[in-house]
């Protein structure tokens, strides 16, 4: 997984999102908060960037009779978007429990969408059937080492960022964790080129799939309850390569409460002006659960996405 070549492969195809610097957080907690804004990322996503990465590297024989892809929302609306500029069609596996207006997003960047009984394990397992019967390419939300290896280009802009600021060493990076890319992606290039920087991985109480599945050293089939953070809930596919990655880069585990997700998105609408997806707020959340532990020190809390449903929304601007 090179993120260096996948950061030069992409360049053209996604933005450099800011590294800002949250004055609020920092004089609340005593430490040096700094926010990476994928929520201002062309799709409002992170999984732009996996996307383009995996798009870009298939040949172009592999893709012309279409791709295959499976996502709660954001890997749907990155896939889809990087394909419409490929001129690559695109089929899309949705749960069932999709809110309708992340299907409504998806449908209008004409990518056919296909709805699943059950959970976004269901829909994954479904794409892979049909890309395998159609012997087309399936583009993964997270297994797959060109998608991580684009997530990963995150962490090559926060450390360039903060060499630029003259921000001093990073001490720690705050992720929220669904399938494992991200956080697998931007862990293996720190570990890499800034050892010294801690790698937390930050749940959703009620959906804590891969955090169990790393405690049980397998991948096993984990209860979860409602969350705000949708873009991270579902279950882990089976022979999921970001196990052993997530293994070997997270550094500490933290979960936190609904309660605390929406006090944390409705934190940053206020003191910030960032009106935040929940999976993005579970970072913060997670930050400021933990924040005695890194007082004095400078951390990156990862801004995964903006793309919050009008529920959760509506729930934030209460504030």
């Amino acid at each position: 997984m090179d993120s260096i070549a996948a950061f030069e492969r992409i360049r053209a195809h996604v933005r450099e999102t800011p590294l800002q610097l949250a004055q609020s957080l920092g004089t609340a907690t005593g430490t040096r908060v700094y926010l990476k804004l994928e929520n201002r990322q062309d799709t409002g996503a992170f999984k732009l960037r996996g996307a383009a990465n995996k798009l870009l590297s298939l040949p172009r024989a592999a893709s012309a009779q279409g791709v295959v892809a499976a996502s709660t929302g954001n890997h749907a609306l990155a896939v889809s978007t990087i394909a419409r500029k490929l001129g690559i069609p695109v089929e899309i596996f949705v749960s069932e429990h999709i809110h309708p207006h992340k299907r409504a997003k998806i449908e209008a960047l004409q990518a056919r969408v296909n709805v699943v009984a059950g959970d976004h394990l269901f829909a994954e397992l479904e794409a892979r059937r049909e890309a395998q019967r159609t012997n087309r390419p399936y583009v993964s939300p997270y297994n797959d080492p060109e998608v991580i290896a684009g997530q990963g280009t995150v962490a090559v802009e926060i450390l360039r960022q903060m060499a630029e600021q003259a921000a001093g060493p990073l001490d720690a990076v705050f992720v929220a964790v669904g399938g494992g890319g991200l956080i697998g992606g931007i862990g293996a290039y720190l570990k890499r080129e800034s050892p010294d920087t801690q790698v937390v991985g930050c749940w959703p109480e009620n959906s804590p799939a891969l955090h169990e599945c790393l405690r049980k050293g397998a991948i096993i089939d984990v209860p979860e309850r409602p969350t705000w953070s949708t873009s991270t809930a579902g279950g882990v596919e089976p022979g999921a390569i970001t196990l052993e990655i997530c293994r070997r880069v997270i550094d500490r585990h933290l979960l936190v409460t609904e309660t605390e997700i929406v006090d944390a998105a409705r934190g940053l609408y206020r003191e910030d002006g960032e009106l935040v997806e929940g999976a993005a707020a579970v970072a913060v959340a997670a930050f400021l659960k933990s924040a005695d532990d890194y007082a004095g020190k400078t951390v990156a809390l990862l801004i995964c996405g903006g793309n919050a449903e009008p529920d959760f929304e509506a729930l934030v601007r209460q504030a």
